[in-house]
């Protein structure tokens, strides 16, 4: 399994839809993790973030509190799909996805717990659950990366959109199948409309080489196998550090303006309902957006920005203050059920 663990097999997420259908340091008792409490207890974490990244902050509250955890990874659909099926009997006390919409659909299954008011505080409320039943943790933003041999700063296109004209027929790649080219979808149709959303993903399909997943398709990139391709802003990073500065012979565009090109999507966790260690749980998800643990995502190899306690990326990324999104709630990024279908529609699932 990738190291970013994103929430690669949409197919996943579409059994999760379809069964949503059918069912129709040492001190204090810190709450975010700043100190060690007496009386370890012990919690079941199902995540589809970053392992890397993941991995050191389950190591840190730990260390901090006592509490053990059962880290389970894998994508982001297949957990969520996995909570659907196991129902109250799940051993998840707490899950933790990459984007929004596995979250969404098991908040509208009624399957997660309120999040406490101090953990929501932590993060801007436009980030968080507008019902309060997950909390944001960390944001990434959507790019194209280029060739730089094979394409010049001043011929790259001014908005998403135009990825489906004659000119960049060939020349562009993405992978449809990845949950995050889900909310480009969904951003597209809100912003456009839902026969802009369809037109232009047949315009991308008749114009663009189709990859399984994200990190190949930022290797093709990089050795110029594809002019562009649609991803999120980390994988090139991620590329860069496992190739070197000298090897990366790609850059990353950013759209500006609020177009649907420039979206910014989260990552949150939330606690189950039916967590037999509620109390833990809560913890764990206060110690995510606590400063030690959003300390950890500012300088991790996920190269994603850090959302809670006031802490900024420590990593050479385009500041966060200068991106240029479209102001979508994530409640009209909703469940990404729209965008599954819209892919199906023009044959690209």
């Amino acid at each position: 399994m990738s190291s970013s663990s994103g929430g690669r097999v949409v197919a996943g997420l579409c059994a999760v839809v379809g069964a949503v259908a059918l069912v129709s340091g040492c001190g204090g008792a810190s709450a975010g993790g700043d100190a060690t409490t007496a009386g370890a207890g012990s919690i079941t974490v199902y995540s589809g973030q970053h392992e890397q990244t993941m991995s050191r902050l389950v190591a840190d509250f730990e260390r901090r509190t006592g509490v053990h955890v059962d880290l389970r990874s894998n994508d982001e659909a297949s957990l969520a799909n996995q909570i659907l099926r196991e129902g109250s009997a799940s051993p998840a006390d707490v899950f933790v996805a990459e984007n929004p919409p596995a979250l969404t659909v098991l908040e509208q299954q009624g399957l997660l717990a309120p999040v406490a008011s101090a953990t929501l505080a932590k993060v801007p409320t436009r980030f968080n659950a507008p019902r309060g039943d997950w909390v944001a943790l960390s944001a990434r933003s959507a790019v194209l990366a280029y060739a730089t041999k094979q394409v010049k700063a001043s011929q790259l296109p001014a908005s998403l959109l135009d990825l489906a004209g004659p000119a960049w027929k060939g020349r562009v790649g993405f992978a449809p199948t990845e949950t995050d080219f889900q909310p480009l979808i969904t951003a597209v149709s809100i912003l456009d409309g839902k026969a802009a959303a369809l037109r232009w993903l047949q315009g991308l399909k008749d114009n663009a080489k189709v990859y399984d997943d994200n990190e190949a398709l930022i290797a093709a990139v990089n050795r110029g196998e594809v002019a562009t391709g649609l991803v999120d802003h980390y994988y090139w990073y991620r590329l860069r550090d496992e190739v070197g500065a000298s090897k990366t012979v790609s850059a990353l565009h950013y759209f500006g303006g609020g177009d649907p090109g420039a979206l910014v999507d989260v990552s949150g966790a939330a606690v189950l309902k039916s967590s037999a260690h509620a109390a833990d749980a809560q913890r764990f998800l206060a110690y995510l957006v606590s400063r030690p643990a959003q300390e950890i995502v500012a300088t991790s190899e996920s190269y994603e920005y850090p959302l809670g306690s006031g802490v900024t990326t420590r990593r050479p990324l385009k500041p966060f203050s200068q991106l240029q999104p479209p102001q979508l709630t994530v409640e009209q990024l909703g469940d990404g059920r729209d965008a599954l279908q819209d892919l199906q529609q023009v044959g690209l699932l």
